[in-house]
């Protein structure tokens, strides 16, 4: 089994503090920007950054897969983790300041399957994560562009951030999109 790496980063057209906000606040905020992909998200607890719990599902590939993520703050307003509880899926959102505007980076790890199932799980599961995390980038982007100018668009709720992302198992792996 190989480790499984995936990434993808923009530019994001607010600032980096307002941005990790809306990344961190599980209940009134990420779930706004999530692709179609993602369906069910529910915060079981918390719902605001390191601590919190959310479950959701992501269809890939034609396969739907439920998470159940654990959120950290290694680096609290620059940092956000969230761990699935079900597999060795990680997945990274750093927040970066530029000026006025922020950069942001969705990496997700996770042991890969092995022989012919996990070849394919590395040529095929990579490219459709990047597809869905720039698909969240955008949407991100267009979220916090409209809501910067806006009464209470400065301040998310919650007192700190938390996300949202793919995880999964495949078999012999935890590709995102695997089956359930």
């Amino acid at each position: 089994m190989a480790t499984i790496h995936v990434s993808a980063e923009r530019q994001v057209g607010a600032p980096a503090e307002l941005v990790y906000g809306y990344l961190a606040d599980l209940r009134e905020h990420h779930p706004r920007f999530l692709p179609p992909a993602f369906s069910g998200f529910t915060v079981e607890s918390g719902g605001a950054g390191a601590g919190s719990v959310v479950r959701f599902d992501v269809t890939a590939g034609g396969r739907t897969r439920s998470y159940r993520m654990a959120v950290s703050e290694p680096e609290p307003g620059r940092v956000l983790r969230e761990t699935d509880t079900g597999s060795s899926l990680v997945t990274t959102f750093t927040v970066s300041p530029e000026g006025d505007t922020s950069r942001v980076r969705i990496e997700t790890t996770w042991q890969g399957a092995g022989g012919v199932s996990g070849f394919f799980e590395r040529m095929f599961a990579p490219p459709a994560m990047r597809k869905l995390y720039l698909d969240e980038l955008a949407r991100l982007d267009s979220y916090a562009r409209s809501n910067a100018g806006r009464p209470g668009g400065s301040s998310p709720g919650g007192s700190s951030p938390g996300g949202s992302s793919p995880g999964g198992s495949s078999p012999g792996g935890d590709s995102p999109g695997g089956s359930s």
